[in-house]
């Protein structure tokens, strides 16, 4: 999954995991003493939430030229993965 997120650095970012949702935040210190017209979406505050689907885990996240790349993994637990049944061949009663 990646995420394009130019004028923000990596510690004005937040990326959390709880329950089943990814969150994302971003927050820009604010400047003093000026006045804008217009910000742009490099210079706002943001909150960002995904819904990971069932056995998906966040493995890391890398940010690099305005890009965070987060590594998604499913994991099927052996319990849920399909299972080869023997098939026996007639019974004999005697």
């Amino acid at each position: 999954m990646s995420v394009a997120l130019a004028g923000f650095s990596p510690e004005e970012l937040v990326l959390t995991v709880e329950q089943n949702v990814l969150t994302l935040e971003g927050h820009k210190s604010e400047k003093e003493g000026k006045t804008f017209l217009h910000r742009g979406i490099s210079t706002c505050n943001f909150k960002r939430q995904f819904t990971l689907a069932d056995h998906v885990e966040v493995k890391g996240a890398n940010f690099e030229n305005g890009l965070l790349v987060i590594s998604l993994q499913r994991e099927i637990p052996e319990a849920m993965k399909p299972r080869q049944i023997a098939i026996n061949g007639p019974r004999r009663t005697t």
